[in-house]
């Protein structure tokens, strides 16, 4: 069971989630708009959270900045707009994914799972070092040179994942579907703006992500 958090200042869109989801046995908390999400996400563990980015009072982007600045709480935006910008701005806020308006639940649904799914199961392994990097596996931080970087959750997870699959060679299609949780029918540019923020926050360390033209991408390190 899922402690789910559907933030939406339509009532309507609040209840479709909150019946979706509760009917998966999941338990589903909401808020009308971003300042409430933000209190109740202080008070509250929550597995995920939907939120809306037109709303009163403080908008979905706002929102989730606060929220960030405390909790790694995967987010997906809901959107009446389906602009590549507003996109590439969430996921550069740290959202984990995207859903345009109108929307199907079940798709909403699917993707909620995917998402928590995702996270379970982890390798039982503390810490991965990489000369002066080190990516700290049980407190999701990442240092360089001793120095804690801050990464949103999708950067962090598209680092882990190219860590652990060092020296493979790994196509966008395969980063989208195996971190994002699902097959992504947008545009695979996604992954190139999550390597170009990633890159810029390694420092001395970004030509570990190495680019294979026509492909994908590679970490190429060695482990100490």
């Amino acid at each position: 069971m899922y402690k789910i958090l559907v933030v939406d200042d339509e009532e309507k869109i609040r209840e479709v989630v909150k019946e979706y989801g509760e009917f998966q046995g999941h338990q589903v908390f909401q808020a009308e708009d971003g300042i409430e999400a933000v209190k109740m996400c202080r008070d509250n563990d929550f597995n995920i959270i939907v939120m809306d980015i037109m709303m009163p009072r403080l908008d979905g982007f706002s929102a989730v900045k606060e929220i960030r600045k405390f909790s790694n709480t995967p987010v997906i935006m809901l959107s009446a707009r389906g602009e590549e910008y507003d996109k590439l701005f969430g996921f550069e806020l740290g959202v984990d994914d995207y859903l345009t308006k109108p929307f199907s639940p079940k798709e909403l649904m699917a993707r909620v799972n995917a998402i928590i799914s995702r996270d379970k199961g982890r390798e039982n392994i503390s810490e991965l070092t990489f000369k002066g990097l080190t990516i700290d596996l049980d407190g999701r931080n990442v240092y360089v040179d001793g120095e804690k970087v801050d990464m949103t959750p999708k950067e962090y997870e598209l680092l882990v994942y190219l860590a652990k699959n060092k020296n493979r060679a790994l196509t966008r299609e395969q980063l989208l579907k195996d971190i994002w949780g699902y097959d992504f029918y947008g545009d695979d540019r996604t992954i190139d703006t999550h390597i170009k923020m990633l890159r810029s926050n390694l420092g001395a360390y970004r030509d570990y992500v190495v680019t294979l033209r026509g492909v994908g991408y590679k970490f190429e390190a060695e482990k100490e």
